[in-house]
């Protein structure tokens, strides 16, 4: 039985960086099946605004089908009442509890970084869980759950990349000395199954700190997991995505046990909606991790060769990379050189 995948081609720009994704894929010759399906905040206006999720049923049916889904870029609307994001949905529901994004820097656009890192976000619970209480009418409270077998899992998942990647170094990032509890938790359990791994160097840094310290010096932590809580992993990653040139570049996985969504780090965009210029890498990269996940390692080495090899050289980029090629310009060329790596 071939593996399949449901594809979400989401709002503002998401459509159009998912069908570069999508060509990249099948001109790779993907032997798994994409299939497209509905979700996010358009649809849901257009249908007037009456399911309690942006996920419409036969969509949520076709996830629970399939091995593994790519979400595009889906807008969330802020405001009271409205439906909660669809990546957050998604994480819930499939228990994809960690959010992985993979930070390296391309020599041409950052010649004076050359990183090499990975960022590690618990993507279930924290102040994610989305529990507010309204106390009076001037004050409010939001909770944030942290709990030891979500630690466990997560940390143990993080620990297993560092050791299948051979890195050597394990940042976790607090806030211990303020949030004792929930962060005592999370260091608790990163210390006693850390501590299992013989040469592995395990650190804690404040969020404060760390912030600062990614500023100033972003070198220290190559060849590092860095891994937090929801919150706290979700502004280092953005912050880290910015160091790289642009979030544009920035991809992902959410993963579980049992299932995993490969997304682009950026949002729907909706400014440059139609205008056919922005940078479809993060989701063409996505989509080749996903490629692997459903068991095509190969796709993924030639698309990322490929990738790496068009962002360097600089000519069929988009604006934010310094070119001036288009969306689909700048596809066609990676498309390219995908096939001749695969050809080889």
């Amino acid at each position: 039985m071939g593996k399949k995948a449901t594809v979400i081609r989401g709002d503002g720009i998401g459509p159009e960086v998912v069908d570069s994704m999508i060509r990249v894929l099948k001109e790779c010759n993907i032997q798994s099946e994409l299939i497209l399906a509905d979700a996010g905040s358009e649809q849901w206006q257009k249908n007037g605004e009456k399911d309690p999720t942006y996920i419409p049923e036969s969509t949520m049916k076709l996830l629970e089908g399939t091995d593994a889904c790519f979400k595009g870029p889906t807008t969330t609307i802020p405001k009271p009442g409205a439906p909660r994001s669809v990546a957050v949905t998604l994480r819930q529901k499939f228990e994809l509890y960690s959010n992985i994004r993979p930070i390296k820097t391309y020599k041409r656009i950052t010649p004076n970084h050359d990183l090499d890192f990975v960022c590690f976000r618990e993507a279930t619970e924290g102040l994610y869980t989305g529990i507010e209480v309204q106390i009076t009418d001037d004050a409010a409270i939001a909770i944030r759950k942290i709990t030891r077998q979500g630690c466990r899992r997560f940390i143990g998942a993080a620990l297993d990349w560092a050791q299948k990647y051979h890195m050597k170094k394990f940042v976790a990032i607090t806030k211990r000395n303020i949030l004792k509890v929930t962060d005592g938790i999370f260091w608790d359990e990163v210390q006693s199954a850390g501590g299992k791994i013989p040469g592995l160097d395990i650190q804690e840094i404040y969020i404060d700190n760390m912030m600062q310290q990614l500023v100033v010096n972003p070198e220290q932590f190559n060849g590092a997991v860095l891994a937090s809580t929801n919150l706290f992993m979700d502004i280092v990653s953005e912050l880290a995505s910015g160091i790289i040139g642009s979030i544009g570049l920035v991809y992902s996985s959410n993963m579980g046990d049992r299932y995993a969504m490969f997304e682009a780090a950026h949002g729907s965009a909706p400014s440059f909606k139609g205008l056919g210029k922005v940078n479809p890498t993060a989701s063409i990269l996505s989509g080749a991790w996903m490629a692997e996940y459903l068991g095509e390692p190969h796709i993924k080495d030639a698309v990322f060769a490929a990738t790496d090899q068009v962002i360097n050289e600089g000519k069929s980029v988009t604006f934010d990379i310094g070119g001036s090629a288009t969306t689909v310009q700048m596809t066609d060329a990676i498309i390219s050189l995908a096939k001749e790596k695969l050809r080889r």
